[in-house]
């Protein structure tokens, strides 16, 4: 099982209400808002295995001292797996690879 972590990928509004439920958040009710907030996050980070989206975070920040992490999650049947634990991975300067 090899977890691809990416700050670029495209993530299809589907899969992302798909994880949201799987997780029992709320946001998934409202797919418009989660979509827009999640597009306009400071820094999105998802997590595939093959083609499936099994983790997405994201950061808010005011781009200076700030940074808040409102979503981070790992698709129930991949928890415990080194998912969450791969997508917060300090890069070389010390802090979470999707804050750079």
């Amino acid at each position: 099982m090899s977890i691809e972590v990416s700050l670029s990928d495209k993530i299809d509004r589907d899969e992302v209400i798909h994880l949201y439920r799987a997780n029992g958040w709320s946001s998934a009710d409202k797919p418009d808002q989660l979509m827009a907030g999640l597009r306009n996050s400071h820094a999105l980070v998802t997590a595939r295995i093959g083609d499936q989206l099994v983790g997405l975070g994201n950061a808010i920040s005011d781009g200076h001292l700030v940074v808040y992490f409102p979503h981070m999650l790992v698709d129930p049947v991949h928890q415990g797996a080194g998912v969450g634990r791969k997508m917060m991975r300090p890069c070389s300067t010390g802090t979470p690879a999707f804050i750079r």
